[in-house]
Protein backbone atom coordinates (compact mmCIF):
# COMPACT_ATOMS: atom_id res chain seq x y z
CA UNK A 1 0.00 0.00 0.00
CA UNK A 2 1.26 3.24 -0.89
CA UNK A 3 -1.71 5.69 -0.07
CA UNK A 4 -4.07 6.37 2.13
CA UNK A 5 -7.05 8.33 1.71
CA UNK A 6 -7.98 10.31 5.09
CA UNK A 7 -11.83 11.33 5.87
CA UNK A 8 -9.95 14.82 5.96
CA UNK A 9 -6.96 17.29 6.91
CA UNK A 10 -6.83 18.77 10.29
CA UNK A 11 -9.87 20.40 9.86
CA UNK A 12 -13.04 18.77 8.37
CA UNK A 13 -13.39 21.47 5.35
CA UNK A 14 -9.45 20.20 4.36
CA UNK A 15 -10.19 17.64 1.61
CA UNK A 16 -9.23 16.08 -0.13
CA UNK A 17 -6.44 14.22 2.69
CA UNK A 18 -4.09 11.52 2.31
CA UNK A 19 -0.81 10.28 3.57
CA UNK A 20 1.65 8.66 0.79
CA UNK A 21 4.73 7.43 -0.31
CA UNK A 22 6.45 9.01 -3.40
CA UNK A 23 8.85 5.72 -3.55
CA UNK A 24 8.12 2.59 -1.77
CA UNK A 25 5.46 1.10 0.36
CA UNK A 26 4.11 2.66 3.29
CA UNK A 27 5.57 1.33 6.89
CA UNK A 28 1.95 1.10 8.47
CA UNK A 29 -0.93 -1.16 8.89
CA UNK A 30 -3.99 -0.47 9.98
CA UNK A 31 -5.49 -3.21 12.17
CA UNK A 32 -8.57 -0.95 13.12
CA UNK A 33 -10.28 2.25 12.75
CA UNK A 34 -9.84 4.68 10.59
CA UNK A 35 -7.27 7.49 11.86
CA UNK A 36 -6.94 11.15 10.87
CA UNK A 37 -4.83 13.34 9.41
CA UNK A 38 -3.64 14.51 13.33
CA UNK A 39 -3.99 10.78 14.29
CA UNK A 40 -1.05 10.35 11.81
CA UNK A 41 1.36 13.03 13.03
CA UNK A 42 0.41 12.35 16.53
CA UNK A 43 1.72 8.55 16.15
CA UNK A 44 4.67 8.85 13.56
CA UNK A 45 6.17 11.56 16.43
CA UNK A 46 5.87 9.29 18.64
CA UNK A 47 7.07 6.27 17.72
CA UNK A 48 9.80 8.32 16.90
CA UNK A 49 10.23 9.28 20.26
CA UNK A 50 9.88 5.99 22.10
CA UNK A 51 11.97 4.30 19.76
CA UNK A 52 14.57 6.13 20.45
CA UNK A 53 14.14 6.25 24.40
CA UNK A 54 14.22 2.63 24.28
CA UNK A 55 17.42 2.85 22.14
CA UNK A 56 19.00 4.95 24.34
CA UNK A 57 18.12 3.19 28.01
CA UNK A 58 17.41 -0.69 27.14
CA UNK A 59 13.60 -0.33 28.57
CA UNK A 60 10.16 -0.19 27.06
CA UNK A 61 9.37 3.57 26.20
CA UNK A 62 5.43 5.19 25.37
CA UNK A 63 4.43 8.35 24.81
CA UNK A 64 1.25 9.99 25.40
CA UNK A 65 0.60 12.43 22.48
CA UNK A 66 -1.47 15.39 21.98
CA UNK A 67 -1.59 17.86 19.02
CA UNK A 68 1.87 17.29 17.55
CA UNK A 69 3.13 17.23 20.85
CA UNK A 70 3.56 14.52 24.56
CA UNK A 71 2.08 15.38 27.24
CA UNK A 72 3.93 12.45 28.92
CA UNK A 73 6.71 10.40 27.91
CA UNK A 74 8.60 7.43 30.09
CA UNK A 75 10.08 4.51 30.79
CA UNK A 76 9.05 1.28 31.85
CA UNK A 77 10.05 1.11 35.21
CA UNK A 78 7.94 -0.21 38.31
CA UNK A 79 5.67 2.06 39.88
CA UNK A 80 5.08 2.80 43.72
CA UNK A 81 2.31 2.15 45.78
CA UNK A 82 1.77 6.03 45.61
CA UNK A 83 2.05 5.94 42.23
CA UNK A 84 0.43 3.35 41.28
CA UNK A 85 -2.40 5.35 43.12
CA UNK A 86 -2.35 8.85 41.55
CA UNK A 87 -2.62 7.00 37.74
CA UNK A 88 -5.95 4.99 38.75
CA UNK A 89 -3.99 1.62 38.18
CA UNK A 90 -3.46 0.51 41.69
CA UNK A 91 -6.86 -1.73 41.14
CA UNK A 92 -4.87 -3.57 37.93
CA UNK A 93 -2.73 -5.83 39.66
CA UNK A 94 0.55 -6.20 38.38
CA UNK A 95 1.48 -4.53 35.28
CA UNK A 96 4.09 -5.69 32.65
CA UNK A 97 7.11 -2.85 31.85
CA UNK A 98 5.15 -1.72 28.52
CA UNK A 99 2.39 -1.31 30.60
CA UNK A 100 4.22 0.71 33.36
CA UNK A 101 5.56 2.72 30.85
CA UNK A 102 2.26 4.00 29.62
CA UNK A 103 0.45 4.23 33.15
CA UNK A 104 3.78 6.69 33.63
CA UNK A 105 3.19 8.48 30.30
CA UNK A 106 -0.65 8.86 30.40
CA UNK A 107 -0.33 9.47 34.19
CA UNK A 108 1.70 12.66 34.36
CA UNK A 109 -0.68 15.09 33.34
CA UNK A 110 -3.75 13.36 32.78
CA UNK A 111 -5.59 16.62 32.21
CA UNK A 112 -3.87 16.88 28.88
CA UNK A 113 -3.81 13.08 27.65
CA UNK A 114 -7.26 12.95 27.85
CA UNK A 115 -8.37 11.71 24.12
CA UNK A 116 -4.65 11.14 23.40
CA UNK A 117 -2.54 9.08 20.76
CA UNK A 118 -0.37 6.47 22.34
CA UNK A 119 2.83 5.26 20.76
CA UNK A 120 4.46 2.10 22.19
CA UNK A 121 8.19 1.13 21.74
CA UNK A 122 7.24 -2.79 22.04
CA UNK A 123 4.58 -5.28 21.03
CA UNK A 124 1.32 -4.19 23.02
CA UNK A 125 0.86 -6.68 25.21
CA UNK A 126 -2.38 -7.95 27.35
CA UNK A 127 -1.69 -5.60 30.66
CA UNK A 128 -0.74 -2.96 28.59
CA UNK A 129 -4.42 -3.12 26.22
CA UNK A 130 -6.08 -3.71 29.63
CA UNK A 131 -5.00 -0.35 30.58
CA UNK A 132 -5.64 1.43 27.58
CA UNK A 133 -8.92 -0.37 27.06
CA UNK A 134 -9.98 2.04 30.11
CA UNK A 135 -8.54 5.38 29.16
CA UNK A 136 -10.58 7.87 26.80
CA UNK A 137 -8.04 7.70 23.98
CA UNK A 138 -8.19 8.27 20.06
CA UNK A 139 -5.97 5.13 19.36
CA UNK A 140 -2.57 3.25 19.21
CA UNK A 141 0.79 2.72 17.63
CA UNK A 142 3.28 -0.22 18.29
CA UNK A 143 5.65 -2.53 16.21
CA UNK A 144 2.68 -5.24 17.05
CA UNK A 145 0.55 -6.76 19.28
CA UNK A 146 -0.18 -9.68 21.42
CA UNK A 147 -3.41 -11.77 19.77
CA UNK A 148 -5.48 -11.36 22.90
CA UNK A 149 -4.64 -7.72 23.26
CA UNK A 150 -5.54 -6.82 19.72
CA UNK A 151 -8.75 -8.30 20.53
CA UNK A 152 -8.88 -6.17 23.56
CA UNK A 153 -8.23 -3.36 21.86
CA UNK A 154 -10.48 -3.99 18.78
CA UNK A 155 -13.38 -3.70 21.49
CA UNK A 156 -12.68 -0.48 22.07
CA UNK A 157 -15.08 2.21 20.64
CA UNK A 158 -17.82 -0.13 19.75
CA UNK A 159 -15.06 -1.47 17.16
CA UNK A 160 -13.49 1.70 16.06
CA UNK A 161 -10.48 2.42 17.98
CA UNK A 162 -7.58 3.11 15.85
CA UNK A 163 -4.81 0.70 15.88
CA UNK A 164 -1.75 1.07 14.05
CA UNK A 165 1.07 -1.36 13.27
CA UNK A 166 4.51 0.11 11.89
CA UNK A 167 7.37 -2.26 10.37
CA UNK A 168 10.26 -1.35 13.26
CA UNK A 169 12.76 -1.90 10.20
CA UNK A 170 11.14 1.17 8.23
CA UNK A 171 14.67 3.61 7.98
CA UNK A 172 13.05 7.07 6.52
CA UNK A 173 14.67 9.28 3.73
CA UNK A 174 17.43 10.99 5.26
CA UNK A 175 15.87 14.21 3.75
CA UNK A 176 12.51 15.46 4.17
CA UNK A 177 10.04 17.84 2.79
CA UNK A 178 6.90 19.81 3.59
CA UNK A 179 4.80 22.42 1.91
CA UNK A 180 3.79 25.51 3.42
CA UNK A 181 1.74 27.87 1.32
CA UNK A 182 2.51 26.34 -1.64
CA UNK A 183 5.83 26.38 -1.45
CA UNK A 184 8.09 23.25 -0.49
CA UNK A 185 10.66 23.33 2.43
CA UNK A 186 13.64 20.71 2.45
CA UNK A 187 16.01 19.92 5.27
CA UNK A 188 18.06 16.74 6.38
CA UNK A 189 15.98 14.73 8.99
CA UNK A 190 17.32 15.09 12.64
CA UNK A 191 19.30 12.24 13.22
CA UNK A 192 21.19 13.14 16.17
CA UNK A 193 21.69 10.19 19.15
CA UNK A 194 21.02 11.38 21.93
CA UNK A 195 22.40 9.04 24.87
CA UNK A 196 23.59 9.04 28.31
CA UNK A 197 27.27 10.24 27.44
CA UNK A 198 25.81 13.43 25.39
CA UNK A 199 25.80 15.51 29.52
CA UNK A 200 29.86 15.46 29.74
CA UNK A 201 30.39 19.43 29.24
CA UNK A 202 29.42 20.33 33.05
CA UNK A 203 30.10 24.11 33.11
CA UNK A 204 28.66 24.85 37.01
CA UNK A 205 30.39 24.19 40.31
CA UNK A 206 28.69 21.31 41.59
CA UNK A 207 30.25 18.34 38.43
CA UNK A 208 28.26 15.38 40.16
CA UNK A 209 25.62 13.96 37.43
CA UNK A 210 25.01 10.24 38.45
CA UNK A 211 23.57 7.73 36.13
CA UNK A 212 19.68 7.66 37.01
CA UNK A 213 20.12 11.62 36.61
CA UNK A 214 21.89 10.97 33.10
CA UNK A 215 18.97 8.73 32.09
CA UNK A 216 16.28 11.19 33.21
CA UNK A 217 18.09 14.11 30.91
CA UNK A 218 18.41 11.44 28.17
CA UNK A 219 14.80 11.23 28.47
CA UNK A 220 14.03 14.98 28.65
CA UNK A 221 16.25 15.66 25.65
CA UNK A 222 14.68 13.39 23.79
CA UNK A 223 10.91 14.25 25.03
CA UNK A 224 12.16 17.56 23.41
CA UNK A 225 12.90 16.53 20.21
CA UNK A 226 9.39 15.64 19.48
CA UNK A 227 7.50 18.72 21.29
CA UNK A 228 6.92 21.69 19.54
CA UNK A 229 9.14 24.75 20.39
CA UNK A 230 9.91 26.29 22.40
CA UNK A 231 9.69 23.69 25.33
CA UNK A 232 11.33 22.75 28.52
CA UNK A 233 10.92 19.43 29.97
CA UNK A 234 11.04 18.24 33.37
CA UNK A 235 11.65 14.67 34.37
CA UNK A 236 11.83 12.14 37.47
CA UNK A 237 12.26 9.01 37.84
CA UNK A 238 12.32 7.72 34.44
CA UNK A 239 9.07 9.76 33.63
CA UNK A 240 8.58 13.48 32.14
CA UNK A 241 6.62 15.18 35.10
CA UNK A 242 5.87 18.32 32.98
CA UNK A 243 6.21 19.28 29.46
CA UNK A 244 6.33 23.32 28.08
CA UNK A 245 5.31 23.18 24.72
CA UNK A 246 4.76 25.67 22.20
CA UNK A 247 5.82 28.91 23.97
CA UNK A 248 6.74 32.10 21.91
CA UNK A 249 8.71 32.81 25.42
CA UNK A 250 11.66 30.23 27.37
CA UNK A 251 10.30 31.88 30.71
CA UNK A 252 7.02 31.06 29.67
CA UNK A 253 7.78 27.08 28.71
CA UNK A 254 9.76 26.64 32.33
CA UNK A 255 6.66 28.35 34.34
CA UNK A 256 4.31 25.99 32.33
CA UNK A 257 6.26 22.29 32.91
CA UNK A 258 7.17 23.47 36.45
CA UNK A 259 3.43 24.28 37.17
CA UNK A 260 2.72 20.94 35.74
CA UNK A 261 5.64 19.17 37.66
CA UNK A 262 3.97 20.72 40.79
CA UNK A 263 0.42 19.28 40.27
CA UNK A 264 1.79 16.03 39.62
CA UNK A 265 4.22 16.29 43.21
CA UNK A 266 0.73 17.44 44.72
CA UNK A 267 -1.26 14.87 43.64
CA UNK A 268 0.52 12.56 45.94
CA UNK A 269 0.62 14.52 48.87
CA UNK A 270 -1.69 12.87 51.53
CA UNK A 271 -4.40 15.59 51.09
CA UNK A 272 -5.40 14.37 48.35
CA UNK A 273 -4.86 10.59 48.22
CA UNK A 274 -7.17 10.48 50.93
CA UNK A 275 -9.96 12.86 49.06
CA UNK A 276 -13.29 11.62 50.13
CA UNK A 277 -15.04 10.88 46.21
CA UNK A 278 -18.25 9.45 45.87
CA UNK A 279 -18.26 5.68 44.47
CA UNK A 280 -19.85 6.74 40.71
CA UNK A 281 -17.28 9.22 39.98
CA UNK A 282 -15.25 8.42 36.74
CA UNK A 283 -11.57 8.67 36.44
CA UNK A 284 -11.96 11.84 34.36
CA UNK A 285 -14.31 13.69 36.62
CA UNK A 286 -11.96 13.00 39.55
CA UNK A 287 -8.88 14.52 37.54
CA UNK A 288 -10.62 17.21 36.61
CA UNK A 289 -11.57 17.60 40.78
CA UNK A 290 -7.86 16.94 41.50
CA UNK A 291 -7.24 19.69 39.05
CA UNK A 292 -8.97 22.30 40.47
CA UNK A 293 -8.39 21.57 44.22
CA UNK A 294 -4.67 21.78 43.95
CA UNK A 295 -5.56 24.67 41.87
CA UNK A 296 -6.76 28.85 42.71
CA UNK A 297 -9.66 27.85 41.71
CA UNK A 298 -10.57 25.46 44.68
CA UNK A 299 -13.65 27.00 45.77
CA UNK A 300 -15.29 25.42 42.32
CA UNK A 301 -15.05 22.39 43.49
CA UNK A 302 -15.39 23.20 47.77
CA UNK A 303 -18.30 25.94 47.43
CA UNK A 304 -21.76 24.64 49.05
CA UNK A 305 -23.77 22.95 46.62
CA UNK A 306 -20.88 21.65 44.67
CA UNK A 307 -18.61 19.25 46.71
CA UNK A 308 -21.85 17.08 47.60
CA UNK A 309 -21.98 16.40 43.74
CA UNK A 310 -17.93 15.00 43.98
CA UNK A 311 -16.89 14.29 47.85
CA UNK A 312 -18.67 11.85 50.29
CA UNK A 313 -17.92 14.84 53.17
CA UNK A 314 -16.29 18.54 52.34
CA UNK A 315 -12.41 18.26 52.26
CA UNK A 316 -10.38 20.92 54.12
CA UNK A 317 -8.53 23.63 51.84
CA UNK A 318 -5.45 22.82 50.48
CA UNK A 319 -3.37 26.21 51.52
CA UNK A 320 -0.72 28.03 49.53
CA UNK A 321 1.33 27.22 52.71
CA UNK A 322 0.78 23.41 53.23
CA UNK A 323 1.14 23.42 49.10
CA UNK A 324 4.17 25.07 49.10
CA UNK A 325 5.45 22.97 52.47
CA UNK A 326 4.94 19.75 50.41
CA UNK A 327 6.82 20.88 47.31
CA UNK A 328 9.97 21.08 49.01
CA UNK A 329 9.72 17.64 49.23
CA UNK A 330 10.40 17.46 46.11
CA UNK A 331 14.08 17.00 44.74
CA UNK A 332 16.51 15.39 42.24
CA UNK A 333 14.20 16.67 38.59
CA UNK A 334 16.13 16.98 35.76
CA UNK A 335 15.42 19.41 33.17
CA UNK A 336 15.96 19.84 29.59
CA UNK A 337 15.60 22.74 27.15
CA UNK A 338 15.68 22.54 23.56
CA UNK A 339 17.58 26.03 23.01
CA UNK A 340 19.17 28.33 25.64
CA UNK A 341 18.43 29.88 28.62
CA UNK A 342 18.55 33.77 28.15
CA UNK A 343 18.14 34.27 31.37
CA UNK A 344 18.69 33.02 35.03
CA UNK A 345 15.04 33.46 36.25
CA UNK A 346 14.42 30.32 34.17
CA UNK A 347 16.51 28.67 37.28
CA UNK A 348 14.99 30.31 39.61
CA UNK A 349 11.48 28.99 38.50
CA UNK A 350 12.86 25.52 38.21
CA UNK A 351 14.84 25.14 41.36
CA UNK A 352 11.03 26.12 43.18
CA UNK A 353 10.00 22.56 41.37
CA UNK A 354 13.30 20.46 42.70
CA UNK A 355 15.05 20.79 39.61
CA UNK A 356 18.89 19.86 40.60
CA UNK A 357 20.19 18.75 36.71
CA UNK A 358 20.13 20.96 33.96
CA UNK A 359 21.03 20.29 30.49
CA UNK A 360 20.72 23.11 27.55
CA UNK A 361 22.71 23.77 24.50
CA UNK A 362 24.66 27.15 25.90
CA UNK A 363 25.75 30.10 23.73
CA UNK A 364 23.56 32.52 25.50
CA UNK A 365 25.56 36.17 26.42
CA UNK A 366 23.73 35.80 29.43
CA UNK A 367 25.45 31.70 30.10
CA UNK A 368 27.52 33.60 33.14
CA UNK A 369 24.46 34.75 34.75
CA UNK A 370 22.71 31.21 34.40
CA UNK A 371 25.64 29.49 35.45
CA UNK A 372 25.67 31.94 38.43
CA UNK A 373 22.02 30.95 39.34
CA UNK A 374 22.93 27.34 39.03
CA UNK A 375 25.77 27.36 41.48
CA UNK A 376 23.54 29.53 44.27
CA UNK A 377 21.24 26.81 44.54
CA UNK A 378 23.95 23.76 43.82
CA UNK A 379 22.34 22.51 40.31
CA UNK A 380 25.02 20.52 37.86
CA UNK A 381 24.04 22.09 34.56
CA UNK A 382 26.18 20.49 31.54
CA UNK A 383 25.85 22.66 27.99
CA UNK A 384 25.15 20.21 24.69
CA UNK A 385 26.14 22.59 22.21
CA UNK A 386 22.78 21.06 20.44
CA UNK A 387 19.87 23.24 19.64
CA UNK A 388 16.66 21.13 19.46
CA UNK A 389 13.54 22.84 17.45
CA UNK A 390 10.74 21.13 16.07
CA UNK A 391 7.99 22.72 13.80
Amino acid sequence: MRELELKYGCNPNQKPARIFMEEGELPIKVLCGRPGYINFLDAFNGWQLVSELKKATGLPAATSFKHVSPAGAAVGLPLSEVEAKIYWVDDMGELSPLACAYARARGADRMSSFGDFISLSDVCDVSTAKLIKREVSDGVIAPGYEPEALEILKSKKKGNYNIIEIDESYVPAPVERKQVYGITFEQGRNELNIGKDFFSNVVTENKEIPESARMDLAISMITLKYTQSNSVCFVKGGQAIGIGAGQQSRIHCTRLAGSKADNWYLRQSPKVLNLPFIDKIGRADRDNAIDLYIGEDYMDVLADGAWERIFKEKPEVFTREEKRAWLDGLTDVALGSDAFFPFGDNIERAHRSGVKYVAQPGGSIRDDNVIAVCDKYGIAMCFTGIRLFHH
